[in-house]
């Protein structure tokens, strides 16, 4: 059987997976990692980490291909996005660690760009406002703050791409990736010099860009000697997570509404081009659309918070539901802000988590379930800012990440949303997405939608309980008015931290 080995480098892990032409996974391993934490709003880490998982999920998998008589077409990787990865004319990394996605240590950088310009003016160059977790202002922070590894870089990449590149030795930078860099023009798809000059940056150091179904190189001898994979095997550039996974669950085309669940939660409503809007982010998709989005930060993160922090890490997660489950609809008006890194845009990305109403009648059933109905409210203001946006209310979501397995968790999001949830059969749509891309590219398929069309099913649909419906209706008014009140309190406790910080230092 012709398979595609498909690579999905995420935040707490690379999974590789055997995908036949059919959408079904046939074997996957995982490989977990850490990310490094050094100081508040940091968040890092290792390159050489996801090389090493890849390699050692991808010979777990290479195995059982070759014991069940698979031949792998071509290699597709997906991957986090925004950890801005720096090599040298080698190939060879200039610094250890890498800013990822959820890093704010360009905080002062963003505002600085807020003060000095008007948003309106830069966003046709740009399709995004601005935000610490673009790569834009992530270089330069990195070239103010470790100029001696900036003057020994010869390429800019994302995490992906890196992965590729010590597959192939080859060097690139999808087109899903460059869209959402604060860096790409979105009408020429290229990099947009206006912006390089105003932030100083230089697009020479930039990879070339690239469609996700390009064939980037091929599997090196080295890279199959430590990966089980046959020397020559085609390497796609691949795409980023995000919009592989949109692709991998059927989000395609223009009107259709997604929520991808995972360590963050991601509202995106499918376009032709990108919204301008100041509170809305904009992502290339792997066949050519826009995905318009708005982005919960503390998604699946806020759930893995809960069980490190009530539990270290003992109980596992179907405890934790079945705990949840226990407590009645509303958590006896118990709020979540789930706020735990802070927020992407708008005024207030120092913003923090809160319980809000604890009594003595509460415990950790209740707790446990506020964390999971306070990120469904966040996503729904959210969800609300898109349609005001767009003049556009999906009618159904489709759901797709590792939230699509806990139930408790979609029955307590359809009742907030207000509609139903449409999931995917097979819920590792970054995998199934890198299959379409492979199929694309194999010629199995002339294009994205016929790929998909013959990939994705969907298991099961989640319609809203009219009685969940009813409850969450009334909280979601006081979840809006708790964040909004909070927001004055933020600068406080910046100051405070700062000035317990400074008592630390010897």
């Amino acid at each position: 059987m012709k398979v595609t080995a498909a690579i999905d480098i995420g935040t707490g892990s690379t999974r590789s997976a055997l995908v036949d032409a059919g959408g079904r996974i046939l074997a996957v391993a995982a490989e977990d990692y850490r990310q490094i934490v050094p100081a508040y709003g940091w968040s890092e880490q290792k390159p050489e980490d996801w090389w090493l998982a890849a390699c050692a999920t991808l010979s777990r998998v290479t195995e059982i291909a070759r014991q069940e008589g698979h031949g792998i077409e071509a290699v597709v990787a997906c991957g986090q996005m925004h950890g801005t990865v720096l090599v040298d004319d080698d190939g060879k990394l200039t610094r250890d660690t890498v800013p990822l996605w959820n890093d704010k240590r360009t905080l002062d950088y963003v505002r600085d760009f807020e003060e000095r310009e008007r948003l309106e003016d830069w966003l046709p160059l740009t399709a995004n406002p601005p935000t610490p977790a673009w790569p834009a202002f992530k270089l330069q922070w990195l070239r103010d703050h470790d100029p001696a590894a900036w003057a020994r870089t010869r390429t800019v990449m994302m995490p992906k791409d890196y992965v590729n590149l010590r597959l192939t030795g080859e060097r690139a930078m999808d087109w899903t990736d460059a869209a959402c860099s604060f860096l790409m023009n979105p009408e020429t798809s290229s990099w947009s010099q206006k912006v390089f000059d105003r932030l100083g940056l230089d697009p020479a150091m930039m990879a070339p860009v690239k469609l996700p179904t390009e064939v980037l190189g091929a599997v090196t001898t080295q890279a199959a000697a430590l990966t089980g994979l046959a020397e020559g095997t085609p390497v796609l550039t691949g795409g980023a997570d995000y919009p592989v996974a949109l692709l991998g669950s059927g989000v395609c085309k223009p009107g259709l509404a997604s929520e991808v669940a995972g360590t963050s939660s991601i509202v995106t409503l499918v376009a032709e081009k990108p919204v301008l809007d100041a509170e809305i982010s904009n992502v290339g998709t792997p066949e050519g659309n826009w995905g318009a989005f708005v982005l919960l930060e503390a998604g699946g993160d806020a759930a893995r918070w809960a069980r490190r922090t009530f539990h270290g890490e003992n109980l596992d997660y179907g405890a934790i539901l079945a705990m949840a489950a226990a407590a009645r609809p509303g958590a006896d008006a118990l709020f979540f802000l789930p706020y735990l890194v802070g927020e992407r845009l708008g005024a207030h990305r120092n913003s923090r988590a809160q319980f809000f109403g604890l009594a003595a009648g509460h415990g950790l059933a209740e707790m446990h379930r506020a964390v999971l109905e306070g990120v469904a409210f966040a996503v729904n203001r959210h969800l609300a800012v898109m349609e005001r946006a767009t003049g556009t209310r999906p009618e159904v979501l489709i759901a797709s990440g590792g939230g699509t397995r806990a139930d408790l968790w979609l029955q307590i999001k359809a009742a907030v949303y207000g509609r139903p949830i449409l999931i995917p059969e097979e819920p590792e749509c970054g995998l199934v997405g890198c299959a379409a891309l492979a199929a694309v590219a194999t010629g199995a398929a002339s294009d994205l939608p016929q790929a998909v069309n013959r990939l994705v099913r969907y298991g099961r649909e989640v319609e809203p309980d009219p009685a969940w419906v009813e409850t969450y209706a009334r909280m979601q008014p006081v979840f809006d008015r708790l964040y909004a009140a909070s927001q004055s309190f933020y600068d406080d406790l910046d100051t405070l931290q700062s000035h317990v910080n400074q008592r630390r230092q010897p």
